[in-house]
């Protein structure tokens, strides 16, 4: 992996020209100072926080620029894995810590992508760069009037106890990230994942990642006239398991289906159509889940309403409301 990245960063500057980026050419490209100035700009506001504002934020400075180095140093090496794949005891500190490392890294692998499509779709770089500056700043402003409008005026949001039994205010998706904080910030990883918790041995998946590659590189030259070995990619495997938890089994059977069929079929043959239709089958895929999420929501979420059919059914499990651990009291259930 690491001779790759080092070969596609020469590749960038050194190999000859495709079609996309000889037709790009017509357009004048970003300036580098558009990009410096914005780095700039955030950076110093992110430290003015952490600075003037250490109480509330909770994280130094130092922890500021750590994060930024880590968001700089695995920005490559991530993007290249999802263009191939296409995927202290202080829990306030540790979420500022993910937004500026991990979500910068991950916002930054974002805006590759959406100038990647515009590259294929030959839309010009200084407008794709201003159309996704204004819509962050929008997106940004819009997204946090809302939810501080929520947190206002709907009674104990985000409290499961609090709220009525079909109450759509539950907030989901917002508890993972605050589950998050609470894991690695309060309590710690010690106590989840470390020797005094109770996923230790997930510790050996780290042991089993490093040696999947050595694995399949040894196939390959036990049995170098396999063409199929080299193909197999760990990150494709094994990077989509990570949205299991969340996901139900319908994703994937449908996503095996529609990779299966377009990307074996249609590239064993008709290599041609892949290389002409693949990027804008997965934008039109992408610009559907959005449609049918807004038109689901219009058209039954606000009545709360739902839809059963046999994909859905079998897909939810309630999560329990008893302790299953021994000794532990809780009014209404049973003693283990």
């Amino acid at each position: 992996m690491d001779r790759e990245i080092y070969q596609r960063y020469r590749a960038s500057y050194k190999d000859k020209e495709d079609i996309h980026t000889k037709l790009m050419r017509r357009y004048k490209d970003i300036p580098s100072w558009w990009f410096y100035f914005l780095l700039a700009v955030t950076l110093a506001v992110s430290l003015a926080l952490c600075i003037f504002l250490n109480d509330q934020v909770q994280m130094p400075w130092w922890g500021l620029v750590f994060a930024a180095a880590m968001a700089f140093i695995f920005t490559l090496p991530i993007s290249i894995i999802t263009a191939t794949t296409n995927q202290a005891r202080r829990p306030i500190a540790n979420v500022c810590f993910k937004t500026y490392g991990y979500m910068s890294m991950a916002q930054a692998v974002s805006f590759l992508n959406d100038f990647k499509l515009g590259h294929y779709m030959k839309i010009p770089p200084r407008s794709m760069f201003l159309v996704q500056f204004i819509g962050t700043i929008l997106a940004g402003t819009i997204n946090l009037a809302v939810a501080w409008w929520l947190l206002n005026s709907v009674e104990n949001i985000c409290q499961d106890n609090l709220l009525p039994p079909d109450s759509p205010w539950t907030c989901p998706g917002d508890r993972v990230f605050f589950d998050a904080s609470v894991i690695w910030g309060l309590v710690g990883p010690k106590r989840i994942f470390g020797s005094r918790g109770n996923y230790s041995a997930m510790n050996w998946f780290f042991l089993g990642g490093a040696i999947g590659p050595i694995i399949v590189w040894l196939f390959h030259k036990a049995f170098p006239k396999q063409t199929w070995i080299p193909l197999i990619n760990l990150p494709v495997l094994l990077g989509a398991t990570g949205m299991m938890p969340p996901a139900t089994p319908l994703n994937y059977n449908a996503w095996i289906t529609v990779g299966t069929i377009f990307n074996f079929f249609v590239f064993r043959y008709r290599k041609q159509w892949w290389q002409r239709y693949n990027y804008i089958l997965s934008a039109a895929l992408d610009a559907g889940v959005a449609f049918m999420g807004v038109l689901l929501y219009f058209s039954v979420g606000v009545e709360n309403k739902s839809l059963t059919w046999w994909g859905t059914s079998g897909e939810h499990c309630d999560l329990a409301k008893c302790p299953t651990a021994k000794g532990i009291v809780v009014d209404g259930c049973p003693l283990k």
